[in-house]
């Protein structure tokens, strides 16, 4: 949302990704839940929480609030996702909370450098998305490809490492953001319908379609074409045999050679400025940035797709070395993160909270219409900075929470044959 760069959490047009310290000690009392006034511990005024992770939900309205609600200091710290992973696994001191992603679990979490967490502890535990508890956002719902949230969620213990494969006392770590990504188009120039993600093979498009160079992300975008397309199976897209691998990137290299693509891009911006700039008319993408192609004024859509999304999710987890007063604090903060007022603004950057009751309680009924439940927006629709992101009558591309995060197909992964993967992948873009 080695998934995204700090690109990926970008709030378009004003975006300050925090690095280094970027909270200073504010005593206050807060508010959570609209109506339902919630006192948060106040005896934190020395208490330093130091938080690392990829960027995409490290807003500075975030650490500001909670400078004032909470009254303590928080440094939140930027990094990639590769050196996020690094830093958990091997400099364990130099952190108090992860912003990590759920593909990074199964990395960092059996070095065992975080502790697990209590869901007793936990406020809203039980009003989580089931997505990330039983794995299913209906009774009825299948457990999409990947390194779904559910499969890394839970450990069998309070010292275990083990991963658990149903609900215990003991979380990972909290979800706090997650979103389904597709394809973004630009409807003037495609000149016809887009349904399906082997549209972006279309001879038509020859030198105007881009994926993301992200290996871990590139791959599965290439797997959602290569099905769709008919080209290869996968028996698990999201752990890939090193036959698959093979297969898929021979695709990608023919591809290439061919001209199919304009570009790989690795950044916001740069998906961005080929689409804006019309040298590119289908291509990976993120919802922030279509966001951002459209606030220029230029038609762009996030277009829904036959065979489905391909999701992301993160959230919070401590380090081991949490204890006594700060550790209480921790809990405080990640019981804060999810009473209300985090779980809107992420909503109206276009991202999905983990809980949603507190967050539809801190959102006005058109802002929840609108972002959740797929209704044309009566006002127009603007960011927590007061950018305009979508106009009155604007119905979200493709719908509701339940349509999007009920179609996803996979889920952000690590192999096991990551590393095999990643080599085979630098062969296609140096190729």
């Amino acid at each position: 949302m080695a998934r995204k760069t700090n690109g990926q959490g970008r709030e378009w047009g004003r975006r300050k990704v925090l690095k280094g310290a970027a909270g200073f000690v504010g005593a206050a009392v807060g508010s959570g839940v609209i109506g339902a006034p919630m006192i948060w511990a106040q005896n934190n005024k020395n208490i330093v929480l130091r938080q690392c992770g990829t960027g995409v939900s490290a807003f500075n309205e975030i650490a500001e609030k909670a400078k004032a609600d909470l009254g303590f200091t928080l440094q939140m710290t930027a990094l990639d996702s590769d050196a996020v992973v690094q830093r958990v696994v091997t400099q364990p001191n130099s952190f108090d909370i992860g912003d990590i992603e759920y593909w990074m679990v199964k990395k960092v979490f059996p070095a065992k450098t975080l502790q697990a967490m209590d869901t007793k502890k936990i406020k809203y535990f039980d009003k989580i998305v089931p997505i990330f508890t039983t794995g299913k956002l209906k009774p009825d719902s299948v457990i999409a490809q990947g390194t779904a949230p559910s499969t890394v969620g839970f450990v069998e213990g309070k010292e275990s490492t083990t991963f658990a494969k149903a609900p215990t006392q003991w979380f990972t770590m909290i979800p706090t953001i997650y979103n389904a990504d597709t394809l973004g188009i630009r409807p003037d120039l495609v000149g016809r319908p887009i349904t399906q993600w082997k549209d972006i093979l279309d001879p038509k498009f020859k030198g105007k379609t881009s994926i993301l160079n992200v290996p871990s992300i590139g791959i599965m975008d290439a797997a959602m074409i290569c099905e769709s397309a008919g080209i290869m199976k996968y028996a698990d897209k999201g752990n890939m045999t090193k036959a698959e691998i093979d297969k898929t990137i021979e695709f990608l290299i023919k591809t290439k050679k061919e001209g199919q693509f304009r570009a790989f891009w690795k950044t916001f911006d740069e998906s961005v400025n080929l689409m804006a700039s019309g040298e590119v008319v289908i291509q990976s993408m993120w919802s922030p940035a279509v966001a951002a192609v459209r606030s220029k004024g230029i038609p762009c859509v996030y277009q829904p797709l036959k065979e489905g999304y391909r999701a992301w999710g993160g959230g919070l987890a401590l380090a081991k070395h949490l204890s006594g007063s700060q550790l209480d604090a921790a809990y405080d903060y990640i019981n804060w993160y999810m009473s209300g007022w985090v779980g809107a603004f992420l909503n109206r950057q276009g991202y999905y909270s983990a809980v949603l009751d507190t967050a539809k309680a801190n959102m006005s009924a058109d802002e929840w219409g609108f972002w959740m439940e797929g209704k044309p927006a009566q006002k127009d629709i603007m960011s927590p900075q007061g950018k305009l992101m979508e106009k009155a009558g604007t119905v979200r591309d493709g719908g509701s929470f339940y349509d999007r995060m009920g179609a996803v197909s996979c889920w952000n992964a690590v192999m096991d044959e990551d590393r095999y993967m990643v080599q085979k992948w630098n062969q296609f873009i140096a190729a």
